[in-house]
C-alpha cells in the first residue's frame, strides 16, 4: 500500500465521518427545532388560554358589575317612589281638618293620658295650628295644661316631670309605626314584577 492510498482511505473515512456527524448534526438540529416549535405551540396555546380567561374574567367583572349598577339605581328609583309616597300621605294627614281631626287628636290623647300618674300635672304641646284644639280637648282633663307647639303633622307629645314619662303620640309617630310595619308589602304592591 503507497502512501498514497493509505492517505485516501483516511481521506474517505474522514469524509464519511463528517458525512456521518453532518447527518447526526442535522438530525439534531431538526429535533431542537421540532421541539422549539412544540414548546412554541405550547407557549402559544397556553397564551391564548390565559388571555380567554382574563377575556372571560374582565367580561364577568363588567356584567356583574353593570347588573350590580342596574340593581342600585332600581333600589334608588324604589327609594325615590317610596320618598314620594310617603310624602304625599304626610300632606294628606296634614290637610286632615274638621271633626275627623279632633276625632283623631281625642283618641290620641286619650290613648296619652292612661300613660301618667293621676294627680301629675301634664303639659300637653301640639301642632301650632291646632292650638285652640288642644285646649278645648284638654278642658276635660285634670292636671293637663297646653304648654306650647311642637313641629309634627297634629296629634299630641304630653310629658310630666313628676311622673318623668314623655309620651310622643303624634300623628308622626303614629305613620312611623305604621310605615315601617307595612313597608314591604307597600313596596311589593307598588313594585309586583
Amino acid at each position: 500500500m503507497s502512501l498514497e492510498t493509505v492517505v485516501e482511505d483516511i481521506r474517505d473515512e474522514a469524509r464519511a465521518r463528517a458525512k456521518e456527524i453532518r447527518a447526526e448534526g442535522e438530525e439534531r438540529a431538526e429535533e431542537i427545532v421540532a421541539e422549539a416549535e412544540r414548546d412554541a405551540e405550547e407557549i402559544r396555546s397556553e397564551r391564548e388560554r390565559e388571555i380567554e380567561r382574563t377575556i372571560e374574567q374582565e367580561r364577568e367583572q363588567r356584567l356583574s358589575s353593570a347588573n350590580l349598577e342596574a340593581k342600585q339605581k332600581r333600589l334608588e328609583a324604589r327609594r325615590d317612589v317610596l320618598d314620594d309616597v310617603r310624602e304625599q300621605v304626610e300632606r294628606e294627614i296634614e290637610d286632615i281638618d274638621g271633626e275627623r281631626r279632633e276625632r283623631l287628636t281625642r283618641d290620641l290623647l286619650e290613648a296619652t293620658a292612661v300613660e301618667f300618674d293621676e294627680g301629675a300635672p301634664v303639659q300637653v304641646y301640639g301642632r301650632a295650628e291646632d292650638t285652640s284644639l288642644l285646649t278645648s280637648l284638654l278642658e276635660e282633663y285634670d292636671d293637663f295644661a297646653h304648654a306650647g307647639e311642637v313641629d309634627c303633622l297634629g296629634g299630641v307629645v304630653a310629658e310630666s316631670e313628676r311622673s318623668r314619662v314623655r309620651v310622643n303620640n303624634t300623628f308622626d309617630s303614629v305613620l312611623d309605626d305604621v310605615w315601617e310595619d307595612n313597608l314591604k308589602e307597600a313596596s311589593a304592591r307598588l313594585f309586583e314584577q
